[in-house]
């Protein structure tokens, strides 16, 4: 299948990850600006704005706030996913005509702020909370004892996660955490949820991201290196009435969509930006992706398979969610901007990926074992 021709020709990552000096506002305006800046484009060439709930006035407050006037908008919320799923409907505007060059932002500020305010909570949470379901950590402490019990998963196994994101932060400048870690650090830090520890965790970051998502010919126009959006897809998974499988996220069905959309095949992906809110959500999402079979996410995030350059599936390079950035208590845009800096070959010496040619992104939104929005992207260097 032909790519969607839809080019992210311009990415920005906020450098600072504390930032008690700037409204929510404004940083979605400064990331804005310098992805705007590296596609070589202004705020009069965007026609389509797309961004979450967590942006002040959503994205009519902050269209008016950036001072422009859209054909196209779009305030998609499936939380940390949601990001993905701007990118991926931004393509199908483009494709539709709706729109020419789409800007899509996030940021926060809950390091250094309040926490960003988001729409009621599901109908099925105060029963959740008087089963002492009241933490995010909760849910995918429940979802990692599943897993050990199933498949014999071990918290070392978990751990060689944040090793091998620990191991990339160390040559990210702007990461919030770049020490490497061993295996023991993991399991010494502070038990959060058993069987999570403080270190099994992401991060709390201040920060935000944004890309620009434009049709082929004004990447051409424009001369931007960019990467091309081969294929998307976007699911849901909840508890279905108390049948939900808690080893298994909507990844199972986004992942193989999203690859058939592209017209390629997972042997083909050079590289992996996969959400890592806990460590188990990456050993989970490797496995409903099809990176690994069900039950062997340990195992395989155990062989060093998940460390850059020379991995079997090199994976969030700049640290991740568990090392790097994770802005508005969420990560997906991060992953984004790192795949895209992958396929432009601008990603540290150090973990930069030979020949990185096809990229895969997958976001995790929600909470895994009630509620949660996947969504995969599959990137090019070239068009297919």
């Amino acid at each position: 299948m032909a790519a969607t021709g839809a080019v992210i020709v311009g990415a920005y990552e906020h450098p600072r990850r504390e930032i008690p000096d700037r409204s929510v506002a404004q940083l979605h305006a400064e990331v804005a600006a310098g992805a705007l800046a590296d596609a070589g484009l202004a705020l009069s060439d965007v026609d389509g704005y797309l961004c979450d709930s967590t942006a002040p006035g959503g994205a009519l407050g902050m269209a008016e706030y950036l001072g422009i006037r859209p054909r196209y908008l779009d305030s998609t919320e499936t939380g940390g996913s949601s990001y993905l799923a701007h990118v991926g409907h931004a393509a199908d505007a483009i494709a539709a005509g709706r729109c020419r060059v789409a800007l899509c932002t996030m940021a926060g500020r809950p390091r250094t702020g309040p926490r960003p305010v988001r729409g009621l909570p599901a109908p099925a949470a105060a029963f959740e909370e008087l089963a002492g379901i009241t933490a995010t950590v909760q849910n995918y402490a429940l979802v990692a004892m599943r897993h050990m019990a199933e498949f014999g998963t071990t918290a070392e196994q978990l751990a060689a996660v944040k090793v091998a994101a620990a191991a990339h932060a160390q040559h990210n400048e702007n990461a919030l955490l770049r020490q490497p870690v061993s295996i023991a650090d993991v399991l010494a830090s502070p038990m959060i949820s058993d069987p999570l520890h403080r270190l099994d965790c992401c991060v709390v970051t201040d920060g935000g991201g944004a890309v620009i998502v434009a049709a082929a010919d004004v990447a051409r126009s424009t001369g931007a290196r960019g990467a091309h959006v081969l294929g998307h897809a976007q699911a849901v998974s909840h508890s279905d009435g108390g049948r939900i499988d808690l080893t298994t996220t909507a990844a199972a069905r986004t992942g193989p969509a999203a690859v058939r959309a592209a017209g390629v095949s997972l042997d083909q992906i050079d590289y992996a930006s996969i959400y890592d809110s806990f460590t188990i959500t990456v050993v989970i999402t490797l496995e409903d992706l099809g990176f690994c079979a069900k039950g062997s996410g340990g195992p395989f995030a155990a062989s060093g398979a998940l460390l850059a350059p020379d991995g079997g599936l090199p994976i969030n390079t700049d640290g991740g969610g568990l090392c790097n950035n994770q802005p508005a208590s969420r990560g997906g845009m991060p992953r984004i901007i790192e795949a895209v800096r992958q396929l432009r070959g601008e990603a540290h010496p150090a973990v930069q990926v030979p020949g990185c040619a096809i990229a895969l992104v997958h976001g995790t939104g929600g909470r895994l074992a009630t509620r949660a929005g996947s969504a995969t992207l599959i990137f090019g260097r070239e068009p297919r």
